[in-house]
């Protein structure tokens, strides 16, 4: 029995090690298709496969499926805005929404509000600035400043707004705030864990939680080869620790150096240690469960090539004389046509004809029995 290697054809997913032996049985030329599984075929040239598979013309898919860490978005180490005795603190896991208790120093609660700036001054008439704009829209949102013009300028209207939601807390009317009273956040925190216990003494600048947002998220680290498979917008499909599949997309990607903090490998090329951080949110956050940190799988869309034909992968013959063909089989005889590949994914790959050969959606062709 005398072999011959195909070649593999230049795509990322290909057959690999396919084998063509050929042989007389019978009189009858017969062909050995072979894989990596071991699994095999035999296909009578002047004959007909035992089972076949169609020709579609469909729009075809890449996927990739890597694996993923499902968790929360945006971790940061929360930090007092007083010195004083914590008095009490909220628990692993519990969220914090607008208006709502972060902690509590010295028996006041230092409360949530909404904004991108942190809340790093005192704020009273006269003040100006993004921090001041951010104040009035939680007083106007909130309803204590109804008529407030959502502006940077502290008035004596922002005043009595901040007055009124100073005596909704029980807290001294003052018009005037600070970290003492708010933390800024850019919406709802998740508390992942305590920096301080009740009874230790804080200060100005030492942390008091670590939060998170309150959306899920799953961390993906890949190859800088293959960075370009994760980019921002990419659709996905992530399979939870249930078993549930939902719908995502890739939300940022973050560049990382190799192990040793140096983006150049030793050669002065791209170190290949290197990796991606890609970050997927989910299209309806109701629909994740899992504890946090768990692993899951996360299947990228990949490239798209649309309405092609394609035949399954294991449908694909090494020929003899060169690259790839499959078995034809139509009006009860089978013939070989060489083809074309394109684009690999869903157990599919996308064909085209050589040379007139009149592959057609509809086509049978010939495939293993198992």
């Amino acid at each position: 029995m005398a072999g011959e290697r195909s070649r593999r054809p230049p795509r990322k997913y290909v057959i690999a090690s396919l084998v063509v032996a050929s042989a007389l049985v019978g009189g009858a030329a017969v062909v050995s298709v072979s894989g990596d599984d071991g699994k095999g075929r035999e296909r009578h040239v002047d004959g007909l496969p035992q089972k076949t598979d169609t020709v579609k013309r469909q729009d075809l898919s890449s996927r990739t499926q890597v694996d993923g860490t499902l968790g929360y978005s945006k971790e940061r180490k929360l930090n007092a805005g007083a010195q004083g005795t914590v008095t009490w603190l909220p628990d692993n896991g519990a969220v914090v929404k607008q208006n709502e208790a972060l902690y509590e120093a010295d028996g006041a609660k230092v409360r949530l509000l909404y904004g991108e700036r942190p809340m790093y001054r005192k704020l009273k008439a006269g003040d100006k600035g993004p921090d001041v704009r951010q104040l009035k829209q939680n007083l106007r949102d909130l309803g204590y400043g109804a008529g407030l013009t959502v502006d940077e300028e502290f008035t004596s209207g922002t005043a009595e707004a901040l007055k009124r939601w100073q005596k909704s807390h029980g807290l001294k009317q003052t018009g005037e705030t600070g970290p003492e009273q708010i933390s800024f956040a850019p919406g709802p925190v998740r508390v992942k864990k305590k920096e301080a216990a009740v009874g230790d003494q804080v200060a100005p600048g030492k942390p008091v939680l670590t939060v998170t947002g309150a959306e899920r998220e799953v961390q993906v680290e890949l190859d800088v080869s293959d960075a370009s498979l994760a980019e921002p917008g990419t659709r996905v499909e992530v399979t939870l620790p249930g078993g549930d599949k939902v719908k995502g997309n890739v939300a940022s990607v973050d560049r990382s150096a190799g192990p040793d903090g140096d983006d150049k490998g030793p050669g002065g090329g791209q170190d290949k240690s290197a990796k991606v951080t890609a970050r997927v949110t989910f299209a309806d956050p109701s629909e994740v469960k899992g504890i946090d940190q768990a692993p899951v799988t996360v299947e990228l869309k990949g490239e798209t090539h649309e309405n092609v034909l394609t035949v399954p992968v294991n449908a694909l013959l090494a020929l003899p004389a060169g690259g790839f063909g499959v078995q034809v089989v139509e009006d009860g005889k089978a013939r070989e046509v060489p083809v074309r590949l394109g684009l690999f994914g869903q157990g599919r790959v996308e064909v085209s004809g050589i040379s007139g050969s009149g592959l057609q959606e509809g086509m049978k062709v010939g495939v293993p029995t198992s």
